[in-house]
């Protein structure tokens, strides 16, 4: 049984940054631009940096308007997903109607691939935040993490930024994803500090790798990596891995739907299907027992956690 009737919305889920927020997948899988190292979606099936109309954005409204009339306590709604939202065309013509609709900050997460274009930019003005992605500042190190498109330049993807950051009145909070043993060296970091006083963010967000990466070789750096990188980009820099733990609102939905519909998009830890479900933590160890019984659900340790994913179908 699916966890739910949607196709292109998934959530609410606890979001490190966004609080409660309702997802929008407007990519099929797995269309991107990248095929980071660090990706917990999975593999890149589609490289492309084509902008099509890739679904349909009236059932896509349907759905955002479904959910959002029955749930007042959403924070963002958020477009993310299996792969790259800004490669679908019709991006600013569905956060137009969206604000049209509903008063809930829209928030896009990019991988900033095609940011340099004028449509993009245009499609992007109308959300309230954008967290677009620049992880390196050199070529070398940025195409060993993101594996992209190979007409992708760093130095482009950063005059973007900076022309984007000229024209877009809302905030924009730059995502580093830090790695071990490739963009944490004091070199790398300081660069990327020059950058960022160019591009000049509302905010930047250091991250690392917490849940199960496609290359099992990637590793989180360390807690003391992430605040010497902060001390060094300085006052504009947070650290972000720890998850935060938001008050449980889904309780119109039974529990397995609700755990079902939490880890379908990104593996989750018991801690972070807690903090979104409201189901009380004995209740969803039996729960999540009887899933992976049924061939539901599968467990995957990463590192010291342990994570809860779909299972695939062949093992269903």
């Amino acid at each position: 049984m699916a966890p739910t009737n949607y196709k292109y919305i998934y959530g609410p889920v606890a979001s490190r940054r966004l609080g409660l927020s309702l997802g929008v997948d407007i990519v099929p899988f797995k269309h991107c631009s990248f095929n980071c190292i660090y990706c917990q979606v999975g593999k890149t099936t589609h490289l492309d940096l084509t902008r099509q109309a890739l679904v349909p954005i009236e059932n896509v409204l349907k759905e955002i308007t479904d959910n959002t009339s029955r749930n007042e306590s959403i924070d963002y709604i958020t477009f993310s997903g299996s792969g790259e939202p800004t490669l679908h065309s019709e991006l600013g013509i569905l956060i137009q109607r969206l604000r049209s609709k509903t008063s809930i900050p829209v928030a896009v997460l990019t991988n900033s691939s095609l940011i340099d274009r004028a449509d993009v930019q245009r499609d992007l003005s109308h959300a309230s935040v954008v967290a677009p992605t620049l992880c390196s500042t050199r070529d070398d190190t940025y195409m060993r993490i993101h594996r992209a498109h190979k007409s992708i330049k760093v130095s482009t993807i950063i005059e973007g930024l900076i022309s984007f950051r000229k024209s877009y009145s809302g905030a924009i909070w730059l995502e580093i994803m830090m790695i071990n043993g490739l963009n944490d060296t004091e070199e790398e970091i300081r660069s990327m500090k020059e950058v960022i006083s160019r591009i000049q963010p509302d905010k930047v967000h250091l991250n690392t790798v917490v849940r199960p990466p496609l290359e099992s070789s990637v590793s989180s750096v360390s807690p003391e990596m992430l605040e010497r990188a902060r001390n060094i980009i300085g006052d504009r820099a947070e650290i972000i891995v720890t998850q935060q733990k938001n008050p449980a609102r889904l309780a119109h939905r039974n529990a397995v739907s609700r755990i079902l519909d939490i880890i379908q998009r990104r593996p989750s830890t018991i801690e972070d299907i807690a903090a979104v479900s409201g189901i009380e933590p004995v209740e969803l160890s039996g729960q999540l027992t009887r899933l992976i019984e049924q061939g539901k659900v599968r467990k995957h340790r990463h590192q010291d956690n342990v994570f809860y994913e779909i299972a695939p179908r062949e093992e269903a």
